[in-house]
Formats: structure tokens, sequence, C-alpha cells
């Protein structure tokens, strides 16, 4: 049975076939499955699953070969040259039936564009697991696939999930001595790892000489980025007698180029905490006076918002490496992230103060969404985790069996990595220090427009004789979850910087790229 279950891993699927009429013991690709077309139980046998992967290769002349728990169809397709397709041409696909197939799934997959290669991930019974990964031949051709067939009715009552595979090649190294250059840390990252491309490192945000702790180092492939964060075992590995910490960071997030041409939003990072909205504006109208509409700052990076689109990108090329009250600024376009996944967002965690924050931007210092509007902490602690899309789902989630054993346990006993709120998180941290729990009072205003907006109050008696008798944040929302969030979110800022209260690694979740 073991040499029956690699039986693909020969160049072809033909000749696996031959191989396996010469073994004892014919069961594995006997085995029945369940053809679910037209929501109908009909048995497909392992015959006729051969016969169907034959037939596809025979007609699309592309090979299949099984290797690491992975069946590969393509990779690359007949006639290929060059090299392979660039990064960002391959998609993932989620909650695909376990008795469906190549021959049913590539027909599906071909509408969108000429494939590279199908991935799709096999159990040793023979079904697949649930999931498989699409590269096309180009990112457009994967964007369509996104478009056309996520959510797409693969059998009649399943619904499958589409969405962007990126192959992470970015390391997060923590615990750097925050004295340390870039250059060092490129040279000092090149002497123990190989593969090494860049490294991005931040400065500090009150301290320009200094950086802020950590750095991301890029590597040449994902192969050589894992090879790297097994060798930097965190506890097992120090650099300048310091033991860092490692993990995956966050892959940038793809915008299509067609959304990206309608940006006119530019993203300013670098600045001083003292830099104001007002010299912002001031400094990107002098090559156009009035070509700004507004600018949103946020902590030590900004948003500054056009009138249309030739200006802003007329003032990022003019404007990027210039100095604002003494900081060499970086600009780039803001990435906009599709209203479509709004829901997303506020699952998220993120807050929408305003209309007008149902565009929430990303940008490059920062993986996960910044709304527009925030105040610097809402970037805050519950994004370690995110809410997933419904493919992502599919990959987070474990199937519970009857007869599983569950013990009762309380929230307090968790880490904080297991909250994806600030609400949640707040509650956490005034456990975790002994205090009571916050109190939160809301309070209402109306807008000109006669909408109702609110905000919450929130003490914390344990320290409501110190400093701060309470905390309350300069933004209006008009849900009361966002409300809570926001205030939660403006608590969390101040106590950190007052208590000290977030470890290395909550730190790291939050600015990671």
């Amino acid at each position: 049975m073991d040499e029956l279950l690699h039986w693909m891993q020969y160049n072809s699927l033909e000749e696996a076939l031959r191989t396996r009429k010469t073994m004892c013991g014919t069961a594995t690709m006997n085995e029945e499955n369940i053809d679910g077309t037209n929501g109908c139980s009909k048995v497909r046998t392992g015959t006729q699953n051969e016969a169907a992967l034959l037939a596809l290769m025979e007609k699309t002349g592309y090979n299949m070969v099984q290797e690491n728990g992975q069946r590969k169809f393509g990779g690359p397709p007949p006639g290929w040259e060059g090299p392979p397709p660039p990064r960002g041409c391959e998609v993932f696909v989620g909650k695909i039936p376990r008795d469906m197939y190549e021959d049913e799934l590539v027909p599906v997959f071909e509408r969108a564009g000429k494939i590279y290669e199908f991935r799709l991930m096999m159990e040793f019974s023979g079904e697949n697991r649930g999931y498989a990964f699409v590269m096309y031949t180009t990112k457009e051709e994967a964007q369509l696939a996104i478009r056309i067939l996520n959510n797409y009715e693969i059998r009649p009552g399943k619904f499958i999930g589409v969405c962007v595979s990126l192959d992470n090649c970015r390391l997060f190294i923590g615990a750097i001595p925050k004295e340390k250059k870039k250059e060092e840390i490129l040279d000092e990252m090149k002497k123990v790892t190989e593969g090494v491309v860049d490294v991005i490192v931040y400065p500090s945000a009150t301290d320009k000489t200094k950086n802020r702790g950590f750095a991301f180092v890029e590597y040449e492939s994902h192969r050589a980025a894992a090879m790297a964060r097994r060798k930097l075992i965190p506890g097992t590995f120090q650099l300048w007698g310091h033991t860092i910490q490692v993990d995956w960071a966050d892959p940038e997030k793809e915008v299509d180029e067609e959304t990206m041409q309608r940006v006119k939003v530019l993203y300013v990072r670098n600045l001083m905490i003292s830099t104001t909205e007002e010299t912002i504006k001031a400094e990107f109208n002098k090559f156009k006076p009035g070509a700004v509409e507004r600018v949103k700052k946020l902590r030590d990076y900004a948003f500054v918002h056009f009138f249309n689109r030739e200006d802003a990108v007329a003032a990022m090329s003019i404007m990027n490496g210039k100095c604002i009250d003494g900081a060499s600024i970086e600009v780039t376009l803001a990435k906009p992230v599709n209203k479509e996944n709004t829901w997303k967002q506020h699952l998220n965690g993120q807050i929408s103060p305003n209309s007008e924050s149902l565009i929430v931007f990303t940008n490059k210092e920062e993986s996960h969404p910044k709304t527009l509007g925030k105040p610097p902490a809402l970037q805050a602690r519950l994004n370690g985790q995110h809410s997933p899309s419904p493919p992502e789902i599919e990959r987070c989630t474990y199937p519970f069996f009857p007869g599983t054993k569950l013990t009762p346990i309380s929230m307090y006993s968790l880490k904080s990595n297991h909250f994806n709120s600030a609400v949640m998180h707040l509650d956490y941290y005034c456990n975790k220090n002994n205090w009571t729990p916050p109190e939160y009072y809301l309070y209402s205003t109306t807008s000109q427009d006669g909408k109702v907006l609110l905000v919450y109050k929130i003490v914390i008696p344990a320290i409501a004789n110190g400093s701060q008798s309470y905390f309350m944040p300069d933004k209006l929302c008009t849900t009361l979850e966002d409300a809570k969030e926001l205030a939660a979110q403006f608590t969390l800022l101040h106590l950190d910087r007052e208590h000290n209260l977030f470890s290395l690694d909550l730190c790291r979740r939050i600015w990671r790229k």
C-alpha cells in the first residue's frame, strides 16, 4: 500500500498506471469516489478517475506528477520557454469538494486564462485536501480568475473561494539593537543566511537616528526565506549578542493595476511626530497651489489627498526624498482596498469613523489596512491576526469531531494573540494588571447632515486618580461597535505609553509588514 500511495511520483500519469499494474494488490486506484455532479450521489470508481485524468493529459498535453503531498499539473505547460510567471500570478482556491479532481477543476479555471501550473493538495487516502493553487501566465489572468470564480458554484450548493496567493519571501527580525544601521543589518544577515536581497529598516518615530528595534529581510525566493527562518530559530540564535525574534512578515497586499491607475492619494512616511497636517499640506501645495484637497496625519505618516491623479503623481516624483521639518520623507501612491471587502475590514477591527473611510489605504510600512481618519492607535493591538476571507477560513479552522474532549477555560488564561479586537485586548490587560474592568460611557451628537455620531468615554477606576482620569478619542463614529472599538484602541495607545503594557511580540504584530 505504501508503494501505491506514491504512484504519481513518476514523470507522467501514464507511466504510473503501467507500473501500478505490475504491483501486488491494486486496491488504491480501485477505491470508489462519490461524484456529486448534479447533486446526485453517483459512484465514480478509481478506474474512472484514472481514465478522466489521462483524458485531460492527452487533451492538454500537460504532465502530471505528485510530490510532497501535492499533485502538480503542468509547471511549465507544453511549449513554455523562459522563467516562470512573476509573483502575483497565482491564486489560492479553497472549499473544493474532496472528491473533485483536475479533470473537473482545470476546465473551470481555464476560463480565466492559460494555466501555467495547477497544484492540488492531496491526502494519503486519495482524496484532495479541499484546496489548491493555480498559477496563470499573467497577473491579469489571475485577477480575472478572482473576479469571476470567487464564490463560484462548482457543484450544486458547493461554492469555492478564490483569492490571490503570494509566495512570502520576507522575514520579520525583532529585538535588533536600535543603534544599528541598515547597512550593518544587511551585512550581518548576509553572513548568517543565504539569498538575502534587501533589508527594510524604519527609523524610530521619536528619534530618526535610531531604528525601531526590528527589520524586514527580503530573500530571493520563498525557499531561501524558509531556510533562513529555520536556521534563525528564536532562542537559539543571536545577533550582536542579542537573542532575536524571527517570524514570517505578512505579505504586501497586491492591488490590480487598473485600480492603482485611479489612485490620487499619496502615502507619506518618516515624518516627525511634531509635523502638522497644515505643514504637510503647505509643502505639497508648493509645486502647484491648491492641488491638495486634504491631509490626514497619523503619528509619523500621512495620507495626502489630491483633487486629481496627475497632480498626485507629479507631487510624488517631486516630494519623494525631500525634507520636512528636518526629516527625509518617503512618498508613494497609497494602495486602496476594494470596497467590496469592507465587511472584512470591520471584522478585522478596522473602524469607519465617517463615510470617507469606506476607502481604506494600505502602506508599505504596515501590512494591514489603515482607515482614513484613524488616530495612531488604530493599527493597534488587534491586528496580530486577521479575520479571514472565505477561502482562508478553510485553512484556519479544524474539524470538530463527535466525542472531542472539551475543557472549560477562562479567557484570561489565553495569550493576547488569541484576541482580535481592541475591546478584548483592553479587558485582557486590565485583568492582567489586576485592575477592575474598564467602564464605557456613551455620548452622542448630531452632525450637520443629521447623522447621529457616537463616542465612548472609558474610565479605568484603578488608575482614574493618576495623570489621566478618563480616555476619549477625538473621532466620532456612526455605529456603536465602531465607537467602542475606537475608544478601546485609543485607550490602549495611551496605556502603552504610560505603563509599557505590550510585549515585543505584540509590537512585532502591530508593525510587521
